[in-house]
């Protein structure tokens, strides 16, 4: 007779086999009825609407995102499939967020369908699918992306609403630096006989710094006997020069990102400090805060850790064979491991303050940091010491965000950019706060990188001669708020507003070691 656990292993059996054939969106009629009681009732999966399920983990609290954000693109891609079959695409403004690189979790999905309802589908955590009745384009203007089907990026450009280069100026401009020539686009302004479109797409070009599609554009509609008259669908002119050799939409995101962010963290800034730093004093501050910042900053990142455990774990009164079913133990590691990138990270505080360029330190360092900061979890044989080897190889999600950080793939793009920008960004407060946020949207690492994000925010802080500062956990919530409006909605001004509120507590106390005692 089976046990209950092992029913359970059997129903596991079958939750693995449908993702083992890549399934997210699971049916009522892809298992049966008494394995999936099972696998709700146990927690390993929920119910989106009715008839359809997503995986889940039993640990997740009731009304937790994580796993829905996680599997929406997979299991749109699944419920429209099943629905419509191959009939159906995005939008064309959601299909230029995807050639673009934007993943972020829409409040509402758009999709063309032939059979379309012209009406939403509620998902969960306020999402929902909207499917619109309308044509599809031709065959040639349609392609798969990781399992969407979405619309060419020449084709979505042609058919976007004119609004939308106002309203995501960013978005469109990366999509439209990715073009490098006009036959694809010149081909569907043509057949389709575009001439308010082709005036569009020419000042759209045009203000980018691409006269040569804008010229051919114009000239071959003319040619074919067509009245163009040119406009430009953006308010303003791009803040970045593009170039020809740059087509990454990932890239040209974060350079018009940054550009676009610095005057409101200029505005919401303190002004730096103009008195001269002594760098002995500066570290001895930075050493006298230490656990107060590693009680924090660990907090922050849900580690259960004491005052009296980092100073014993600082000290090296700890045993550092790990029980992996001692959570207390995992809890010494990370302490341990937070010390170690910190004696680091002094390092590169100590050439910072010798008028080293900040970018360039941070950019040289910053894998030393990381390495330090799992050494301990190597040498107790939970982590292997080839998991700290560069940047993450594998898709990551950052819990109860909409923000979905870009393919393993980009990472190796948007480091040597970012740091490009922190490097060649003359104010330190921009750096300080560009840098934390850009580090942590990009997520390089499996793990670690808000606790990196922070120690980078403060090698910035110092260049610029800013006191250390700790990011409560009491203010977690607000502090995990603001990076989120800015992440899914490009404002920088609340978590510009959060740090700044902070470091300014810390220009305005004598005793910076108490601050947050």
């Amino acid at each position: 007779m089976a046990t209950p656990s092992n029913k359970l292993a059997q129903s596991l059996e079958i939750l693995k086999s449908l993702q083992d054939l890549g399934v997210v969106a699971i049916q009522t009629k892809s298992i049966t009825r008494t394995h999936r009681e099972r696998l709700l009732h146990n927690g390993f999966i929920k119910e989106v609407m009715k008839g359809w399920y997503i995986p889940s983990r039993p640990d997740e609290a009731t009304g937790e995102s994580t796993a829905w954000y996680a599997s929406f693109w997979g299991f749109c891609a699944d419920y429209l499939n099943s629905r419509f079959k191959d009939e159906w695409c995005l939008s064309p403004e959601q299909s230029l967020s995807i050639h673009s690189g934007n993943w972020n979790v829409p409040k509402q999905l758009l999709v063309r369908a032939p059979k379309g309802g012209n009406k939403p589908t509620t998902l969960l955590h306020e999402t929902s699918i909207f499917d619109v009745r309308l044509a599809l384009p031709d065959k040639q203007d349609l392609k798969t992306i990781d399992g969407l089907r979405v619309m060419s990026l020449p084709a979505a450009l042609v058919s976007c609403s004119p609004g939308h280069f106002s309203a995501h100026p960013i978005e469109m401009r990366a999509a439209l630096a990715m073009v490098s020539s006009a036959p694809d686009i010149l081909h569907r302004l043509l057949s389709g006989g575009h001439s308010k479109v082709a005036g569009r797409l020419a000042g759209a070009f045009r203000n980018i710094g691409n006269d040569n599609i804008a010229n051919n554009i114009i000239a071959a509609m003319k040619s074919a006997g067509y009245t163009v008259n040119e406009s430009d669908p953006f308010i303003d002119k791009s803040a970045i020069i593009f170039t020809a050799r740059e087509v990454s939409p990932y890239v040209n995101r974060l350079r018009m990102s940054w550009a676009a962010m610095r005057e409101p963290v200029l505005k919401h800034f303190p002004t730096a400090p103009i008195t001269p730093i002594d760098v002995q004093t500066y570290l001895k501050q930075v050493d006298d805060i230490y656990v107060t910042d590693a009680y924090h900053s660990l907090s922050i990142e849900g580690y259960r850790v004491s005052y009296e455990l980092i100073e014993r774990v600082r000290s090296g009164n700890w045993n550092p064979d790990f029980d992996e079913n001692d959570q207390n133990h995992k809890n010494a590691l990370a302490a341990r491991g937070y010390w170690q990138a910190f004696l680091a990270v002094k390092e590169s505080l100590t050439k910072v303050l010798s008028t080293n360029s900040a970018g360039i330190v941070a950019k040289s360092d910053h894998d030393k940091w990381y390495r330090e900061l799992f050494a301990p979890s190597v040498a107790a044989g939970i982590l292997e010491a080839t998991d700290l080897a560069g940047y993450r190889n594998h898709p990551v999600y950052i819990r109860r965000s909409k923000h979905v950080p870009p393919n393993y793939e980009a990472v190796r793009e948007l480091i040597p950019a970012f740091f490009d920008l922190l490097q060649n960004e003359e104010e330190p407060a921009v750096r300080a706060v560009l840098g934390h946020y850009f580090f942590v949207c990009i997520h390089p690492y499996m793990d670690g990188n808000g606790r990196v994000g922070r120690f980078l925010m403060n090698v910035m802080l110092a260049s610029g001669g800013y006191p250390w500062t700790i990011v409560p956990v009491e203010q977690r919530a607000a502090y995990m708020t603001a990076l989120e409006e800015a992440s899914v909605n490009q404002n920088i001004i609340p978590f510009a507003g959060f740090l700044a509120e902070l470091v300014d507590a810390g220009l305005n106390c004598k005793d910076v070691t108490n601050e947050w005692t």
